[in-house]
């Protein structure tokens, strides 16, 4: 036998409604990261330009602190310590004596600081006093090299066994007062390249402060300076500056080669840095889409 039903009869009742759409709120207007630029040289006019001209939505150029008298900038000069009344956000493209200077102060201000010229960070005394500083929080840009990002997380397995930094640049770049008279002529009449120094990363930026942040961003990404074996080589055709950095260590081997078009106007630093610190203010002002 075959069961069969009837088809139900057709209700009147209304068809049940759809739940009401949730209102859409607005999400809350970011504040506007007011900066002061401290420095006003080949890195800190791509900056400051990029800033006034409104590049980077949610941070504006407030005040620009330099030690000559500029003339025609896009916003008012004045000394750090109007713009720590005026700026909640300082970013220092002006040389290590700043960081040692003024760095705690600013973040004793509560005031943040972006710091571009990372070899002052080799001074363990300084370092410690700026990370223990507040409210004020402080950031590092890693300026002309990649990977240090990679290297940090890599930290967090456990320390690296070996850290090397290899930095190529034209003579010129590196000539410092402390060098006798026998480097600066095998370094000016070189046909190829020259070794200049051979150090720790905590040696080699003291003596090469406006050329080798580089080795201190690798400290800083790995840990420990004294851990990164670093050499400065004088080459009269590095027509473009050069950083390799190779790490090994129980987790892996890494190795970046990077090689950099000198800024024009200040070979001693490469093209593509004042862009990086924009990347960095990007992220602090927390623009979307950012790589971190």
């Amino acid at each position: 036998m075959t069961a069969s039903s009837s088809p139900a009869a057709p209700s009147d009742a209304p068809a049940p409604s759809a739940p009401p759409a949730r209102p859409v709120s607005a999400a809350p207007a970011r504040a506007i990261r007011r900066v002061g630029l401290v420095g006003w040289g080949a890195i800190g006019r791509v900056v400051g330009r990029s800033l006034a001209e409104g590049d980077l939505p949610g941070a504006e150029l407030t005040r620009i602190v330099d030690n000559r008298p500029l003339g025609d900038v896009p916003a008012p000069q004045c000394g750090v310590e109007e713009a720590l009344d005026s700026c909640d956000l300082i970013v220092e493209a002006a040389g290590q004596a700043v960081i040692r200077e003024w760095g705690t102060r600013v973040l004793a201000s509560g005031a943040d600081l972006l710091i571009t010229s990372t070899g002052a960070l080799t001074d363990p005394d300084l370092t410690r006093r700026l990370l223990d500083a507040g409210p004020g929080r402080v950031y590092f840009t890693g300026g002309a090299v990649g990977g240090l990002d990679l290297l940090q997380a890599v930290r967090a397995l456990g320390p690296l066994d070996e850290v090397r930094l290899t930095t190529t640049k034209l003579p010129g770049t590196l000539e410092q007062p402390w060098m006798d008279a026998e480097l600066l002529h095998r370094m000016r009449t070189a046909t190829g390249p020259v070794e200049v120094m051979r150090g720790t990363a905590r040696e080699v930026p003291a003596k090469f402060p406006r050329s080798t942040n580089v080795a201190a961003s690798v400290a800083l990404a790995v840990g420990d300076p004294d851990r990164v074996a670093v050499s400065v080589v004088a080459d009269p055709a590095a027509t473009l500056t050069r950083h390799v950095i190779e790490a090994r260590g129980a987790m892996g081997d890494y190795r970046f080669d990077v090689r950099h078009r000198p800024d024009p106007h200040n070979p001693a630093t490469s093209q593509v840095v004042p862009h990086a610190v924009l990347r960095s203010l990007a992220a602090l002002t927390g623009r979307t889409g950012q790589i971190l």
